[in-house]
């Protein structure tokens, strides 16, 4: 599966201001529409296997996965999902800038605190079937945390109240934690930015990934121009040379 994902969806997100994902501003765009056909494209992916938890990565910075990541948890439950959306970007964690809320407690919480009930920091999102599950406080140790028995065990604590779990990691060349949870993880979403991934960094990645047995589902294409390489299709049949949006 190759996604190809046009026009400026990644925006920079104002601090604190929940309402800069494309899907919630303008669900009926044709941003949103490419967010529903990559969904669709990864349940076809999985059609022959549960998939209960899957990981949004990228080979490094600035590729935009945590707003594709956070505008796909909106989608899948725009169809009805129970969706646990996990920011385990514990070097630069981003998702509580983008639904507003608060990184006092969350994901380090739980893993660092024995005892403590999970719903006293997952964030129900209005009155949608989307929870967050922040960061937390930035921890020293974060790959231990992520290796840990405890991570493991609150995983599969989430698999039982949720119908899908997306977790945010880290851009998988800078640090281990993206290899740890890829393996954890049913399946993985790799993000490659226009502009900013090389294709030395992608086969790196692709390495690594390999490396760390995850099961990469497919790749998403982000931040061609709206015009670049679209063909004449309806249906985003593939031409030689060329693609559509999807395929």
């Amino acid at each position: 599966m190759l996604a190809f994902l046009k026009g400026k969806h990644t925006r920079t997100v104002k601090q604190g201001n929940p309402s800069e994902l494309e899907m919630v501003t303008h669900p009926a765009s044709r941003i949103s529409e490419q967010y529903r056909t990559l969904r669709a494209n990864i349940q076809f992916s999985s059609v022959d296997n549960v998939l209960k938890t899957f990981v949004v990565t990228s080979a490094e910075s600035g590729a935009g996965k945590s707003t594709i990541a956070s505008n796909l948890a909106l989608s899948f439950v725009s169809q009805g999902m129970k969706v646990l959306l996990i920011d385990a970007d514990m070097r630069k964690p981003v998702i509580h800038n983008l639904f507003k809320l608060t990184n006092r407690d969350g994901l380090t919480t739980l893993l660092s605190t024995k005892g403590l009930d999970e719903d006293r920091v997952i964030h129900k999102i209005g009155s949608s079937n989307l929870s967050v599950l922040t960061c937390g406080p930035v921890p020293p140790n974060p790959s231990e945390l992520m290796a840990s028995k405890r991570m493991q065990q609150l995983m599969n604590d989430l698999k039982k109240r949720f119908d899908l779990i997306i977790v945010d990691v880290p851009p998988i060349i800078a640090v281990a934690d993206a290899q740890i949870m890829a393996n954890m993880a049913d399946g993985t979403i790799f993000v490659i930015r226009k502009g900013i991934s090389t294709k030395d960094s992608v086969m790196k990645a692709k390495e690594l990934l390999e490396m760390s047995k995850a099961t990469i589902i497919g790749s998403v294409f982000n931040g061609t121009v709206e015009n670049e390489d679209m063909n004449s299709s309806y249906y985003g049949v593939e031409k030689k040379g060329h693609h559509d949006s999807f395929y």
